[in-house]
């Protein structure tokens, strides 16, 4: 399945759905939902307060049949069989500023906790019955997505770096043990997840299965070398991404099942180290790994066209730098005969960008 693109019309999926057998996805709120409740409450208390303060410096406009006195707690009966819309009888208003004030103060203010309750209704049982539904069926069908295992700099940066290439945010789901980090993930529009990555029960509720690739970024090497053995049992054909950083761990991830591993300490090394010999050769490195660059660096596998044809006759007119074929990396200083493209090859070139060519 190739990449989503941002061009994919898609309704924003914020997964909080439950269904037997499998976690659900979760999404952190703004306001949580007592607070939002209370909110409600206290504003239709305020306005029902509002209707009893009118009512009792207006109650010489009012009568009650029962004892021909109106106390305050009839007041306050009153307002409240007034503002539901009940009215029994036993007392009006008879007096025409009374009348008025029911018709133009009064009445706006019952249509206005009519809709709160209403409201309050269809936000806490309607829509968030149909959201819980409408989200787990989503969840169930979750692929082709990339999932990224980690949200602390290194996750973060690369969501961002994922979304500038084209990938829609709602085809990336984010676990994390911390609300408070996912918060970021969830304003870019991704789908997150609270909890701990290592479990078997949380990777099967975001289908790590059918998962286009993992990104484990889990801040600790032994915390992401323990992701990287739990997705790769659970998910043989994804590939996984890991960053470790002491390098006696590398050798570690690989045998766990990582596909690649990332030293972001050696790789500073690296452009440190090449910034020693040239002005300009870490500027370049760090402009070909970003999408913001001038270049970009692109794997893809070789077209149907393209076989029979050497690394550097390549259709998209990027160059090509090498071929991976069966495991093992050919560069293109190999000879016309090693660097023709066959069926399966994996294509390492380097190519222009949006920004370069505009």
């Amino acid at each position: 399945m190739g990449r989503p693109q941002k061009s994919r019309k898609s309704s924003r999926r914020q997964l909080r759905g439950h269904h037997l057998g499998i976690q659900p996805l979760r999404r952190a709120t703004r306001i949580p939902v007592w607070g939002d409740l209370g909110i409600r409450l206290a504003l239709a208390i305020a306005l029902i307060m509002i209707v009893v303060l009118i009512h009792w410096f207006d109650r010489d406009g009012l009568i009650d049949h029962y004892d021909g006195e109106v106390s305050f707690l009839d007041v306050v009966y009153f307002t409240m069989i007034s503002v539901t819309t009940t009215g029994f009888g036993d007392i009006a208003p008879i007096s025409d500023s009374a009348r008025l004030v029911e018709a133009i103060i009064v009445t706006p203010i019952r249509f206005a906790v009519f809709f709160i309750f209403v409201g309050t209704a269809y936000q806490f049982i309607i829509r968030r019955s149909w959201e819980k539904w409408r989200m787990a069926r989503i969840q169930e069908q979750l692929t082709g997505h990339i999932v990224v295992l980690g949200y602390g700099i290194s996750g973060s940066q690369a969501v961002a770096e994922i979304i500038e290439r084209g990938t829609d945010p709602h085809c990336i789901v984010v676990i994390d043990p911390s609300e408070e980090r996912l918060e970021h993930a969830e304003k870019l529009g991704c789908n997150v997840l609270v909890g701990d990555a290592s479990r078997d029960d949380t990777l099967e509720a975001v289908r790590i299965g059918e998962a286009a690739s993992a990104l484990v970024s889990a801040g600790r090497d032994d915390t992401s070398i323990l992701i990287v053995l739990t997705v790769r049992h659970l998910a043989p054909r994804v590939p996984i991404s890991v960053v470790v950083r002491a390098g006696d761990n590398e050798l570690l991830a690989r045998q766990a099942g990582a596909d690649n591993v990332i030293n972001p300490v050696r790789f500073t090394g690296l452009l440190l180290a090449g910034s020693a010999n040239g002005a300009h050769t870490a500027d370049y490195l760090a402009d070909l790994a970003s999408v913001g660059g001038r270049v970009q660096l692109v794997e893809r596998q070789a077209k149907p066209s393209e076989l029979g044809k050497r690394l550097c006759d390549l259709e998209s007119g990027g160059v090509g730098l090498r071929i991976y074929r069966d495991e093992k990396a050919i560069g293109f200083w190999e000879g016309d005969a090693a660097t023709t493209l066959q069926a399966g090859d994996m294509i390492v070139e380097i190519v222009p960008t949006e920004q370069s060519e505009s």
